[in-house]
């Protein structure tokens, strides 16, 4: 590390930052809202030797916005096999790296996992620098249950594989998490209708912490009606959409869920788990596992 003065910048208050150990460090930053960072995250870009973005003119935005004056270098989907190899060399040399993508935490749906893969491998320091993240913000705001997720990023542009993918995810007990264009939005909705059934909750979260942000609740039916009768929306998207339910008329799929739950967990706290998911009743479902598992000739057992 050179002698240079390293330092951003908060409001009129100029800040130093303190030198960094060599090594790649994962750096979120704002989803839209430019006050949305850690000072965590402030201090580390202004004292990293290098800073490598997704786009440098996206990223020389923020920088500008607190007075971090750093060397910065691109490193995305494209350039990724170039770029790559010269950032583990230069951790190596024993330089401070951070990553950052256009908006949100690093490796969310971008190629820097191969990255952080590589560092691992020649034994380097990976530090995470936690933050922003569009998937959790759109998640928390949903009103879906968030005690499970499952983050599957940009579905397939062409339909039927784009189909073929939602029915992988038809019975997931878990709130999925996508991304998607605003220009795909209608037709992914009306495939998600056909793939997942038009009665699962759902939610869009459109521009989220920026000035016209939204959040839009309603069943896919709801909501793909009212996208395909409205104007192409802008701006970027999240969708989520609730966790796949045990019908109660189907007993043989209550069983196993119960079963299921109960090798990962006491009976008391599967029968709950299993209510939660399920809308059945907590004591009937106990009441269910223990003659599944007098049955099997478990006994009780918790």
């Amino acid at each position: 590390m050179t002698g240079e003065k390293r330092s951003y910048v908060i409001g009129q208050t100029e800040m130093p930052a303190r030198p960094l150990e060599p090594a790649l460090y994962l750096v979120a930053t704002p989803i839209g809202n430019l006050a949305d960072i850690t000072l965590r995250a402030l201090e580390t870009l202004a004292a990293a030797d290098i800073v490598a973005c997704e786009d440098t003119r996206v990223s020389r935005v923020l920088l500008d916005r607190y007075g971090i004056r750093r060397r910065t270098t691109a490193y995305h989907e494209h350039n990724a096999q170039e770029a790559g190899p010269k950032l583990i060399a230069a951790v190596e040399a024993g330089q401070s790296v951070a990553l950052i993508s256009d908006a949100g935490t690093p490796l969310i749906s971008d190629p820097g996992y191969r990255l952080v893969g590589e560092a691992q491998e020649r034994g380097l320091r990976v530090v995470p620098i936690p933050g922003p993240s569009a998937p959790l913000a759109a998640l928390t705001a949903s009103g879906l249950p968030s005690d499970a997720f499952l983050f599957a990023g940009f579905l397939p542009v062409k339909a039927g594989q784009r189909l073929t993918k939602l029915e992988t995810f038809k019975t997931v007990p878990a709130t999925l998490i996508f991304f998607e264009s605003p220009r795909r939005l209608a037709e992914t909705l009306v495939a998600m209708v056909e793939a997942l059934g038009g009665e699962r909750k759902a939610a869009i979260g459109r521009e989220l912490t920026k000035t016209f942000e939204e959040m839009r609740t309603g069943t896919l039916r709801v909501l793909a009606d009212h996208y395909a009768a409205a104007d192409t929306p802008k701006g970027e998207i999240v969708i989520c959409v609730g966790p796949a339910e045990v019908k109660a008329d189907q007993p043989a799929d209550i069983d196993r869920l119960l079963l299921s739950l109960a090798a990962e967990m006491p009976a008391s706290k599967a029968a709950a788990e299993a209510a939660k998911m399920t809308g059945g009743q907590k004591q009937a479902l106990y009441r269910r596992l223990l003659e599944l598992r007098d049955a099997a000739g478990e006994g009780e057992g918790g």
